[in-house]
């Protein structure tokens, strides 16, 4: 009887572990992730030549950062700049706006994954082992797409999510638990 439990419990561990694993590697199989050689293609060479001034940093797409306090230095003759390049700025927004829309996409369609498998674990209620899996999985699933979105999450889409997160489980506690 104790191995019976023991190994629903494994069972139960298993669903969730492979559930979740299935749906990211589904979704990195039909959606690519943003590459950073994509944006900045050659911008990872071990030897970059940066821009001497402003005019040529800005047209090789970079930000001009002007030089605040004197340069310190060991070498007796140093080279005084106005400022220095950022030769990477341009194509490092581009990286991380099209990162955070690959997020916010990852983010719904584990959350309607994850509600997927959370109901369909409340309609299983009758297989123990395999409801519970699959209930859990939905919400590792919620807790993996929120952590992946979270940082580029509005405050008041934080708030309606989490609002509504919080309806949908209290409705099917009462509704399934009570039943």
């Amino acid at each position: 009887m104790k191995n019976i439990h023991i190994l629903k419990w494994i069972l139960v561990v298993g669903i969730v572990v492979v559930l979740n694993l299935f749906f990211n590697f589904a979704i990195k199989l039909v959606y690519d992730t943003p590459e950073w050689e994509t944006f900045c293609p050659n911008r990872n060479e071990p030897v970059v030549m940066t821009p001497p001034d402003q005019e040529q940093c800005l047209a090789a797409g970079g930000q001009w950062n002007p030089r605040t306090e004197k340069p310190r230095t060991n070498i007796a003759e140093t080279v005084e700049t106005a400022g220095w390049c950022d030769v990477n700025f341009t194509c490092q927004k581009e990286f991380e706006t099209a990162n955070e829309l690959y997020n916010r996409n990852v983010f719904i369609v584990l959350i309607v994954a994850g509600l997927a498998s959370l109901v369909i674990g409340f309609f299983l209620a009758n297989i123990s082992s395999v409801s519970l899996g699959l209930s859990l999985g939905g919400v590792v699933s919620f807790i993996i797409g929120a952590a992946r979105y979270w940082s580029d999450m509005d405050d008041y889409l934080r708030v309606i999510i989490l609002g509504l997160a919080l309806v949908v489980l209290i409705w099917l506690g009462v509704k399934k638990i009570r039943d």
